[in-house]
């Protein structure tokens, strides 16, 4: 494989070369996990979800448009999943933040796991919706028109729905005393 864009690897896949299928799946695999992380609160159907993403991807690899970004195609196969787990399941996971941090001692370890919690705690308690969006664009750094592809939405929908996210992260996490 000579070329390596994600058209071109989509193109091989396409063409039967299972190996081009791989190495996007170890391209994309740790974002769509974390996307669906962010949005579930837990690891084992994160883990499910990532799965079924890309297997629903290579499945319906035909449907791709190669005008588009493939990450953002996978992003939207992978965010309707777990909205779709959601709804299934209609439930709440107990919050356990069982992401281990990398750096700092004891007491900042605790410090940023205390943030952390707060964080995530806050997040899972808004809107599926604005939950989206939050983490598209903070988490995994996505812009309003790759997130509005994504979610099939306008770019103008997008910004209200952040705007308003904010500001409901924000007012959830200054009640809670977190900033």
């Amino acid at each position: 494989m000579t070329d390596d864009s994600d058209a071109a690897l989509v193109q091989q896949c396409q063409g039967g070369d299972r190996r081009a299928f791989e190495v996007l799946l170890a391209r994309y695999q740790r974002q769509v996990f974390g996307v669906a992380y962010r949005v579930l609160n837990h690891r084992e159907d994160a883990s499910d979800v990532t799965q079924t993403a890309f297997l629903q991807a290579y499945e319906h690899l035909d449907q791709f448009d190669p005008n588009q970004r493939f990450s953002s195609w996978l992003y939207r196969i992978a965010v309707n999943e777990a909205v779709d787990l959601v709804r299934v399941r209609q439930r709440s996971e107990p919050l356990v933040d069982d992401v281990e941090s990398e750096h700092g001692g004891p007491d900042a370890l605790a410090a940023q796991g205390q943030s952390d919690t707060a964080i995530q705690r806050a997040l899972m308690s808004l809107k599926m919706e604005y939950r989206t969006v939050i983490v598209l664009k903070h988490v995994q750094e996505c812009s309003y028109e790759e997130i509005a592809q994504i979610l099939d939405c306008a770019v103008k929908t997008v910004k209200s729905r952040l705007f308003t996210a904010r500001q409901a992260l924000r007012d959830l996490l200054l009640a809670k005393g977190k900033l």
